[in-house]
C-alpha cells in the first residue's frame, strides 16, 4: 500500500538525504531521484543522488542540483524493487533504507517505511504526488525531471501501463511548462551511428521460437566492439523484438564481460514478463522485466527457451 501523505510527512520531518537509484539507471528512477533531491534541496534541506553511470541522454536532469557536502542521517530509494538492484552500492546501504519509493509489482526492499504502489505506471507518478503534498510546488526543473521519468517508462505513452491518471499528470507537467517535444526527440528519436550499426547486427541475428510467438535477439561483446559501441548505446534494443507483428513475448540477451547475460523481456500482458523473470531471480513489470542469467549463450538461450515453452 502507498501512503503518500505518510511519506510526505516523513520526508518534511527529516533531514541529510541520501536518494538511492538502481544500477544501470533508467529515466524513471533517475527522473524520481532528482526530482525529489530538488523538491528537498528546495525546503532547505541537504540532499543529494546516489547513483552509477548516468547515461548521457540524461545527464540533463542533473541541471540545477546542488553540490552539499553533509553526513548522510537518511537514506531513501526510489524506483528500486530489490536491494540487490543497488549494484555497487548494495553493500554500503543493505539494510539502511528508511523509505523506500517503488511501483514494481514485488519490492523485496527491507525498510520501515515503503510507498509502493504497482499500479503507477511509472515511480515518478508516485513522486508527483508525494512532492506536492509536501508543499513544493511541481514546476521547472522539478517537472522536467518527472516528465522524462514517466514518458522514458511509458514509451512515450504507447505502452500498456499508461493510464488515464498517467495522461492526465502529463497534461499537468506540460501545462508547467515542461518542454515535452525536446525531450521526447532526445528520449526517443534521436540514436548515434553506433546504435544504429549494432541494431543492424541485432536484427540480422534475431531468431523466432515457440511458433513465431517468441523473438530473441543477442548483444555480444563482439558485436559491440565491431559497431564501436558502448553497453549504453544497447539501451532501449530490448524493445526490437516484441514489435514483431505476432509476436507475444520479446527477449533480448545481452552478454556482460563477468560471464552473465543481462535478460529484457518484453511481452503482452497475456504472457506476464515479471512472472517469466522470477523464475530467474529477477523481476519487474507484467509487460517488460529482467534478470540475469550465468551461462554460456546456448546454455541461456535453453534455459529461456524451456520457460518459453511453459509460459506460451
Amino acid at each position: 500500500m502507498c501512503e503518500k501523505q505518510a511519506a510526505a510527512d516523513f520526508l518534511l520531518a527529516h533531514d541529510n538525504y541520501e536518494i538511492l537509484t538502481h544500477a544501470n539507471p533508467d529515466g524513471d528512477t533517475l527522473g524520481s531521484g532528482f526530482a525529489l533531491c530538488l523538491a528537498l534541496q528546495s525546503l532547505g534541506k541537504n540532499a543529494r543522488v546516489i547513483t552509477t553511470n548516468i547515461p548521457k541522454d540524461f545527464v540533463f536532469l542533473t541541471e540545477g542540483v546542488s553540490a552539499q557536502d553533509f553526513e548522510a542521517e537518511t537514506i531513501v530509494s526510489v524506483d528500486v524493487a530489490d536491494e540487490k538492484l543497488l549494484g555497487d552500492n548494495r553493500e554500503a546501504y543493505s539494510g539502511r533504507i528508511m523509505l523506500c519509493i517503488d511501483h514494481h509489482c514485488i519490492n523485496k526492499v527491507s525498510a520501515p517505511l515503503k510507498c509502493v504502489d504497482p499500479d503507477a505506471a511509472a515511480n515518478c507518478e508516485i513522486l508527483f504526488d508525494i512532492i506536492a503534498k509536501m508543499g513544493v510546488p511541481v514546476e521547472g526543473k522539478i517537472a522536467v525531471c518527472l516528465y522524462t521519468g514517466i514518458a522514458t517508462d511509458t514509451g512515450c505513452f504507447k505502452y500498456g501501463n499508461t493510464t488515464s491518471r498517467t495522461m492526465r499528470i502529463a497534461a499537468d507537467l506540460l501545462d508547467s511548462g515542461v518542454p515535452a517535444p525536446a525531450i521526447n526527440k532526445v528520449m526517443f528519436d534521436t540514436k548515434t551511428r553506433k546504435k544504429l550499426r549494432l541494431e543492424q547486427a541485432a536484427y540480422r541475428g534475431m531468431e523466432f521460437y515457440a511458433d513465431d510467438r517468441c523473438a530473441i535477439i543477442t548483444i555480444t561483446c563482439e558485436m559491440l566492439r565491431e559497431a564501436g559501441a558502448s553497453d549504453e548505446d544497447a539501451e532501449g534494443l530490448a524493445n526490437i523484438p516484441r514489435e514483431i507483428e505476432g509476436v507475444r513475448m520479446g527477449i533480448t540477451l545481452r552478454e556482460k564481460e563477468d560471464g552473465t547475460f543481462k535478460i529484457s523481456v518484453r511481452s503482452d500482458r497475456e504472457a506476464n514478463a515479471a512472472a517469466f523473470c522470477a523464475r530467474f531471480g529477477g523481476g519487474g513489470h507484467i509487460e517488460a522485466a529482467g534478470c540475469r542469467i550465468r551461462g554460456t549463450r546456448e546454455e541461456v538461450l535453453a534455459a529461456l527457451k524451456a520457460a518459453v515453452d511453459e509460459t506460451l
